[in-house]
């Protein structure tokens, strides 16, 4: 037989045993799932924490999308624009991956049973009202899971479904609030984003840590982590951009 041919048959056989060891491996899971000895993912409930937050914080981050895009059209200050830039595009892609959960859990994109915003961090150390425009302020600075002492929620409480002028979450900016960003320009314009901003994040972080704390999918709870570390991050560099302004966050 021609070395050639020897080479052909070997790698046949190869082959052959590689498409055995597949096909039988691919049997042994089948047969492990069959016998309910590897169960599938359990997919969360509409009420859940993963589902609430997942909902909840599509909107909110659509607000940061929103303010993003305003403040770049009333300021011509490259370092306010590449942030508004960042977090646009950050929380952006970070919705469409929340929305995308939760279409994969065949689940609605609305509160059931018309809960409130917020009800899934209810009942262990969080808070289901929602917060107020000028929310977000947490005990270490940056928003803690129990939003308790965040500007907006004490006074929010026991007003669960409110449209509060369009702030349904803490950190929320409020319809005239934005209104007033968008008619705003140059300087004012900035430190108005930056305290607007702020008080989103603070908000975010303390809904991203409730998430770290109370859901279950792992994935999801990486996302809320990392939520948490980057708008951190963002809160410092917006202290200091007001600071250089002359300005400070909103006490």
């Amino acid at each position: 037989m021609s070395p050639w041919r020897t080479g052909h048959v070997r790698w046949a056989a190869g082959s052959a045993v590689g498409l055995a060891l597949l096909f039988a491996g691919a049997a042994t899971v089948a047969s492990a799932r069959d016998d309910g000895s590897v169960p599938p993912p359990r997919t969360p409930s509409a009420d859940s924490a993963d589902a609430g937050f997942a909902r909840d914080m599509a909107v909110h981050h659509q607000q940061a999308v929103e303010m993003s895009f305003i403040v770049r059209d009333v300021t011509a200050d490259e370092d306010v624009r590449r942030l508004a830039y960042d977090i646009a595009n950050t929380q952006a892609n970070q919705r469409g991956m929340l929305l995308g959960w939760l279409d994969l859990w065949e689940l609605p994109k609305t509160a059931p049973d018309g809960a409130p915003p917020m009800a899934w961090m209810s009942g262990a150390g969080g808070h289901g009202g929602p917060g107020h425009g000028s929310g977000g302020h947490g005990g270490d600075g940056h928003g803690t899971a129990d939003m308790h002492g965040m500007h907006g929620v004490e006074d929010a409480e026991g007003t669960a479904g409110t449209d509060r002028d369009g702030a349904l979450m803490p950190g929320m900016a409020t319809r005239t609030e934005l209104k007033r960003l968008g008619g705003s320009d140059g300087r004012k314009a900035e430190i108005l984003f930056l305290r607007l901003m702020t008080d989103h994040h603070k908000g975010g972080v303390a809904m991203a840590e409730g998430c770290a704390e109370r859901c279950t999918v792992p994935a999801e709870k990486r996302l809320a982590r990392g939520m948490v570390e980057a708008q951190r991050s963002e809160l410092d560099l917006m202290a200091d951009m007001l600071a250089e302004r002359g300005a400070a966050p909103r006490g």
